[in-house]
């Protein structure tokens, strides 16, 4: 990975770009007016731009950049606030002061969601396997401006973790969270959006297994969710009870300790 400034930039953001560099024990380039695709032609790495809005992370070879976006949390919380329900809400049950450990990340909808839910009296935790793409969602988290306080508060208040679910659950004392949440449809997600198609190769592609179901059950003191496609065996291979949706390619399934 290599970091560089936007095209238009000053002495601060040269500086905030070396600091994330060393961070991510990246390498700083000087933009010195080239393009982006210039400087990956010569270094062939992927590259973060640090502009004075956001981050961007450019794969390469690809001409589109990924960068942060709340994605469907926008109108699902505007959805919340008309006094609409919500599917994931519905099967983890969340209320004000409750915890939720994501095991997925991604790009933090359903913890967005879960956060506004559980207040600032609650506590979501996210999991993200790609130090680069956690980097890139923490970053987004806390600069979005939604023009929403209450959703900027909640995604404030998300801890992102930069690791695989398997470690950290095993590590985690005993009913740790009320709810433990896993979204493996996040790697499918990703490749149906045509701008942020490059990330595939970015995706921690871990399937669930016993074990990481064992440790989660014993972590959960109320619940393990699953959000999965309809047709997917792990419901039933895990015990899963299954919230089904006529309409919708993705069920929820359910472990109620």
């Amino acid at each position: 990975m290599i970091i560089t400034t936007a095209g238009r930039t000053n002495q601060e953001m040269k500086e905030k770009a070396r600091r994330i560099a060393a961070e991510l024990e990246a390498e700083y380039i000087d933009r010195n007016k080239r393009s982006v695709g210039t400087i990956q032609k010569q270094v062939q790495d992927d590259c973060i731009v640090v502009g004075k809005e956001r981050l961007e992370l450019f794969p390469v070879g690809e001409n589109q950049p990924f960068f942060f976006h709340p994605n469907s949390a926008m109108f699902r919380i505007k959805r919340l606030i008309k006094g609409e329900s919500d599917p994931f809400l519905q099967a983890a049950r969340l209320q004000r002061g409750k915890s939720m450990l994501d095991c997925t990340l991604g790009l933090a909808s359903d913890s967005i969601m879960a956060s506004y839910t559980v207040g600032q009296e609650g506590e979501v935790t996210g999991l993200e396997g790609n130090r680069y793409l956690a980097f890139l969602v923490e970053n987004g988290l806390r600069q979005w401006e939604s023009g929403l306080e209450s959703m900027d508060q909640s995604m404030r208040r998300i801890h992102v973790k930069s690791t695989n679910s398997f470690p950290y659950l095993e590590m985690l004392p005993d009913n740790s969270y009320d709810v433990v949440y896993f979204d493996p449809m996040f790697e499918e997600n990703i490749l149906e959006s045509d701008g942020i198609k490059a990330l595939s190769r970015f995706a921690v592609y871990a399937d669930l297994s016993e074990e990481i179901i064992f440790h989660a059950k014993r972590v959960a003191k109320e619940r393990v969710v699953l959000k999965d496609h309809f047709r997917s065996s792990r419901f039933k291979q895990f015990g899963f009870r299954v919230y089904k949706r006529k309409t919708s390619k993705f069920h929820f399934g359910v472990i109620e300790k």
